[in-house]
């Protein structure tokens, strides 16, 4: 019988049914279905056109003993490499992001309780197919282009205000504050990354650090917390504990985007990050839609398709994060920034995904040269589509501030909006950005204010510090940053780029404004 399964082995490796097999060799359904099952002995004919479809020898193909293929070893895959893990947050991204999928979610929820292995990863493999060619669902209300020119069209008429950057001293004085702020408030956030809401209210109140002013000491953790909590607290890194600020994806992109614009110039392509982040950084250095892109590129896929290619998390935080620097090297220039941020997010993000980096870049860009809050947003705000999700999420923001709506009661909207036990509200751009946006009108401009109301609401809390930070620093230069929130990073930042290792924040302040010079 080793023949009847080579066939059938040769068949399902090459994922061939068998009308396209008859297609590829001129034999009859059948006729295949015959030989496959033992009841039809093969001809020279048959055997021939089997030979050069499968691309082996005739040994191999009449072989008594069945021909087996190396299956890969899955269990030393991470779930973020796994689409068959990732693919039960698909359903519920594509319905967000308009596709017309309703008529699957059944299809969805009876695949996403198979048990994981082969059969499930091949079908999921199918899904992915069907979901990267679904089209826009009737009536759908957003209208969210993820290309550059399309996105260009569906913003007004003010986007390309400029206005002239500060004098050199000054300009590296903000330049200084943006990368203290955004450290600092990356490691504000980083001692309680995934922590639940609730926990953390609690550590605040108990540590005597509630409304949050302050770090998050190793002094502050009881023994009571250690056992108490689910959150293993014990374990996380503190401000106190440090010889200077720890590595972090947060920051690591910063550093990556200069290595990136030192080594191509301003005018970097999608294709110069693709190859930047395979050559600077280690796959464990990349998260959700970044490990997804990252997987997609080794494979051979490239922007756009390494978004989409089975990437559930092609919305998620991670493109928000990365794009600081290009409003660093942008000064007055939001629309230049958020052109460097498309370039940059375009690899691993769609749609929303893409957005949350452009609003950011070009939100830091213009707090270089405005010291007005409002329009520091409003600027970032004419960088995206208005008739997208994250356009209308950040209005509903500033609504509710102006509104007299107070910053608690915010936290509870936001609660009420999304779930934090599900990971893709929890990692979400948007949900994350109404917290960015809602830190920066609620704090006043006030740097510890802000980053620690960006902290305090949840969510991805070391992003949204970090975001917040990193936009206040610029817009106050590093003099408006207390010492308290700098002394403990001694000036120096470790990184996971290779050949950086730990930089000083200084230098770093210098190489960046050469970009803009």
């Amino acid at each position: 019988m080793g023949f009847c399964e080579n066939i059938r082995s040769f068949r399902l490796h090459f994922g061939y049914g068998f009308k396209r097999l008859s297609d590829l060799t001129g034999l009859s359904e059948k006729d295949l279905i015959r030989l496959e099952t033992g009841e039809m002995t093969p001809d020279e004919n048959a055997v021939e056109r089997l030979m050069a479809c499968f691309h082996i020898d005739k040994a191999a193909l009449l072989s008594d003993k069945a021909f087996s293929f190396p299956k890969a070893d899955t269990t030393q895959i991470h779930d973020w490499e796994n689409y068959a893990w990732g693919v039960r947050f698909e359903y519920q991204q594509s319905m967000e992001e308009g596709k017309d999928i309703v008529k699957h979610r059944a299809l969805f929820e009876s695949v996403n309780k198979m048990e994981d292995g082969e059969y499930k990863t091949r079908i999921c493999e199918v899904l992915n197919e069907m979901v990267m060619t679904l089209p826009v669902r009737s009536g759908y209300e957003f209208e969210e282009p993820s290309e550059l020119g399309a996105i260009r069209r569906a913003l007004g008429e003010n986007r390309n205000q400029r206005k002239k950057a500060p004098e050199r001293d000054e300009m590296l004085a903000r330049l200084k504050g943006a990368w203290l702020g955004r450290i600092a408030g990356c490691l504000l956030g980083k001692t309680v990354e995934s922590i639940k809401v609730g926990e953390l209210h609690t550590l605040l109140k108990e540590s005597g650090n509630w409304p949050m002013k302050r770090y998050i000491l190793s002094t502050d953790i009881t023994e009571d917390m250690k056992k108490n909590f689910v959150f293993p607290i014990a374990t996380r890194c503190f401000a106190d504990r440090i010889p200077c600020a720890p590595s972090d994806d947060d920051t690591n992109y910063v550093c990556l985007a200069q290595v990136l614009v030192d080594r191509y110039g301003r005018d970097f392509t999608a294709l110069d990050v693709q190859n930047t982040w395979l050559q600077y950084q280690p796959k464990s250095a990349y998260c959700t839609a970044e490990r997804a892109a990252y997987v997609n590129f080794v494979k051979g896929f490239n922007a756009p398709v390494s978004a989409v290619y089975q990437n559930p998390y092609r919305e998620w935080i991670g493109a928000q994060i990365r794009g600081d620097y290009f409003g660093y090297i942008n000064p007055g220039n939001p629309a230049m920034a958020a052109e460097m941020a498309w370039r940059d997010a375009s690899i691993s993000h769609v749609k929303n995904g893409i957005y949350g980096e452009m609003m950011i870049s070009a939100m830091i860009a213009e707090a270089a040269v405005e010291d007005d809050i409002l329009s520091i947003i409003q600027s970032g705000l004419r960088q995206i589509p208005e008739k997208s999700r994250l356009h209308k999420a950040v209005n509903e923001v500033i609504d509710m501030y102006h509104k007299g709506v107070l910053y608690d009661e915010f936290v509870c909207e936001i609660y009420r909006k999304y779930n934090e036990d599900n990971p893709h509200d929890w990692c979400h751009v948007i949900s994350n950005a109404m917290i960015v946006i809602a830190a920066l009108l609620y704090g006043k401009g006030d740097f510890a204010s802000s980053i620690c109301m960006a902290v305090q609401a949840g969510l991805d809390t070391d992003c949204n510090g970090a975001t917040v930070g990193s936009i206040l620093g610029m817009r106050g230069t590093d003099s408006a940053i207390p010492e308290e929130w700098t002394k403990p990073l001694n000036g120096k930042l470790d990184t996971e780029i290779i050949g950086l290792g730990r930089v000083d924040i200084q230098n770093m302040a210098e190489k960046t404004l050469s970009h803009i010079e």
